[in-house]
């Protein structure tokens, strides 16, 4: 048995996912059938996945799984789909190149089909179980997801690879008093039968596989688009992303037609770690967005355009991360000029220029490539502004050396050609060769992707209104202005960039200035909010701080929890407010923000 795992793991002829312990290059998963029941009391969800298999080498003798602290209760072959016989597993588990448990199954010559039975396991990482008390309606429990980048392996055994893209049918059991929903079609009239059926025909990565239960209403916003939310949030979600349906056809406008049906958005609880999730047609987004004003709709633009750039067109490795999100936030900031106009994009691209150069300034130059080097680190080491930021600058540096017009045409064909497709950088730089640049030097391709730093022609964006704000931040900083001289009538992007205009010192007596006439301790958009208690925590400003005690424990977005627990471990007063705040509120974060504030605060 050793020899053929031997075997299996030999060198691929492609470079290898090392984020992964599967064998796509030997045995692909093409369609995955989940039959799953929710045990709210035991925190587990139990049932059986059946994989349907092709061999990529004829006659390979094993599949290779990823999974994570999952309980198998057995494995069982099958020749025909519907007849199933015990089968072998032959490393249950063992240590792979990807340092995680793998599961090893031996596979007859006329093998099909794979069918596991098993139970998740109390530490599954991409599971949060919300007590009621936990949720917006505080009345019912929930459960949510999370399966980027690899923990989907710790509620399917799968090959969990964005390299592999699969197909797949759910019958997800619940209370019966809860509704079930995933990234696949669902039932809008959403009725309470505690058995739900879903079916995702579009192949997707396992990362994009998603599952949330709770007590949920939906809202349509159009003839494409709606929202789901708990009933205490549902009308103020309503609100605020009236204007998808509008989103959604300027993208349809810019990128080609929308290939997912349908999209939905589902309001998440406070805990949610990310500002929003991009799962296929039923994006997961933090309440943080729910500003009162549609000051924060770019999240929404943000995750549409990853049905065109992510979804549609997924990197194949977490390396190539840059594929998914530079490619979105270039979306993104077209679809706010055609929806909101030149001003309001230029404005968000001036602030995104400005939040990767402070990150870039503190960071070591091998993260500060955007085809990066993940070798023996997990894929959440690449989650900076770099893919983002740096990787939307090169598209739009593209965009001024060759005209919009050229390049949309290049990102039509783009789209078309690797529909439904995972792809390397080099197989996006083979692409751009042959179909834009033909061996034009301006393009400057290697600089961009393989080196650190930004290239000195690296475009800025053009907002004047943001420079006439930022210099008003310099004159209020060093005293020519007081803050009752300042303007104060600006919209959420003028104050963060007048608040990330601020120096880091800029001293608790300006913050008492600032906040007596703007009372920005109280803002109800959390990302002001956020910049505000940033500096609250560097100056020592004392009446922002239970507004931080409150901001850390009603929310659990890593975006905001990283920077605001880092800045407060800074002093040893510090450590101590944090580790005490991080007490309190460690229960209600989901496992990947808790994995990450763990190595700040250390419990």
């Amino acid at each position: 048995m050793l020899p053929m795992l031997g075997l299996l793991l030999a060198a691929p002829p492609v470079e290898r996912d090392l984020h992964s312990a599967s064998n796509p290059e030997h045995v692909r998963v093409t369609h995955i059938d989940l039959d799953l029941t929710a045990d709210f009391e035991k925190k587990q969800l139990r049932g059986t996945a059946t994989l349907k298999i092709e061999r990529v080498i004829e006659d390979s003798p094993v599949l290779m799984l990823d999974q994570r602290g999952l309980k198998i209760s057995s494995v069982e072959i099958s020749s025909d789909g519907s007849t199933f016989s015990p089968g072998t597993q032959i490393a249950s588990p063992t240590k792979s190149v990807s340092e995680e448990n793998a599961l090893a199954i031996q596979l007859p010559k006329d093998a099909k089909s794979v069918r596991i039975t098993y139970a998740t396991g109390p530490d599954a990482t991409a599971l949060q179980w919300l007590t009621p008390e936990q949720t917006a309606g505080k009345k019912h429990p929930l459960l949510f997801t999370q399966s980027q980048a690899i923990d989907a392996r710790s509620w399917i055994p799968l090959q969990d690879t964005p390299g592999v893209r699969v197909t797949y049918s759910a019958r997800i059991r619940t209370p019966k008093n809860l509704l079930a929903v995933m990234s696949a079609a669902n039932d809008r009239k959403h009725e309470l039968t505690g058995d739900y059926k879903f079916e995702m025909k579009q192949a997707i990565p396992a990362y994009l596989i998603a599952l949330c239960i709770g007590d949920l209403e939906f809202r349509p916003l159009g003839p494409r688009t709606g929202v789901y939310a708990e009933p205490s949030v549902i009308a103020k979600a309503a609100a605020e992303f009236a204007d998808v349906e509008e989103i959604l056809t300027a993208c349809e406008k810019l990128f080609g037609p929308y290939r997912w049906d349908r999209y939905d958005i589902l309001i998440m609880p406070p805990s949610f770690p990310f500002g929003g999730m991009e799962n296929p047609r039923l994006t997961f987004a933090s309440p943080t967005a729910l500003a009162g004003d549609k000051s924060l709709v770019s999240l929404v633009a943000h995750e549409l355009a990853h049905s065109w750039s992510g979804n549609l067109v997924s990197n194949a490795t977490w390396r190539d991360f840059w594929l998914n999100e530079g490619f979105t936030v270039y979306l993104e900031r077209r679809i706010m000029e055609a929806v909101y106009g030149k001003e309001r994009a230029e404005a968000e691209a001036l602030l995104g220029r400005r939040s990767l150069e402070r990150e870039m300034a503190a960071m070591e130059k091998r993260d500060q490539i955007l085809h990066i080097d993940l070798k023996g680190r997990p894929p959440v080491d690449g989650l900076t502004d770099v893919p983002y930021e740096k990787g939307a600058l090169f598209l739009k540096h593209l965009e001024a050396v060759y005209g919009r017009e050229k390049f949309d045409a290049f990102l039509n064909g783009y789209f078309d050609h690797f529909a439904f497709k995972s792809i390397r950088t080099g197989e996006f730089v083979d692409y751009l060769e042959q179909h834009l640049v033909h061996g034009d030097t301006k393009a400057n391709v290697k600089e961009w992707l393989f080196e650190p730093g930004l290239p000195k022609n690296a475009p800025l964006a053009n907002a004047k209104a943001l420079a006439q704000v930022e210099s008003q931040a310099k004159a209020f900083a060093t005293g020519e202005v007081k803050a009752a001289a300042l303007s104060g009538k600006w919209t959420a992007l003028e104050w963060l960039a007048f608040l990330n205009a601020l120096p880091m010192d800029v001293g608790a007596g300006r913050m008492k200035e600032l906040d007596a006439a703007f009372a920005l301790t109280k803002s109800g958009n959390s990302e002001v909010l956020f910049v505000w208690l940033l500096l609250s925590i560097a100056n020592g400003y004392e009446p922002s701080m239970p507004r931080l005690e409150l901001f850390l424990t009603e929310q659990g977005r890593r975006k905001f929890l990283k920077p605001l627990y880092e800045e407060l471990v800074k002093t040893s007063a510090g450590k101590a407010k944090a580790a005490a705040i991080y007490k309190v509120a460690r229960p209600g974060y989901h496992p990947v923000s808790i994995e990450t504030i763990d190595a700040i605060v250390k419990p």
